[in-house]
């Protein structure tokens, strides 16, 4: 995975604060609605999205580019299918 600070999101969701299942639902619908080919970034502090995030993504067909933690906060970048 590159460096998070290079990565160009097209669109950004913020479910900090939401807890499990939530952000990975809102992940996932988020990846639907923004297109084939854009990037969505995720910003999260649920620590079980921490692992369900990544993992769901790619079983759904979606790319993750990138992830940084910052605190108790993660970030990831994400390209849909």
């Amino acid at each position: 995975m590159g460096d998070a600070a290079r990565v160009w999101a097209d669109g950004r969701l913020d479910v900090r604060g939401e807890s499990c299942p939530y952000p990975e639902l809102y992940t996932l619908e988020a990846l639907d609605a923004i297109g084939s080919g854009k990037v969505l970034e995720v910003i999260t502090d649920c620590p079980q999205s921490f692992i369900r995030i990544p993992e769901s993504v790619r079983v759904h067909g979606h790319a993750l580019l990138s992830e940084r933690r910052d605190g108790t906060t993660r970030v990831y970048y994400i390209r849909a299918r």
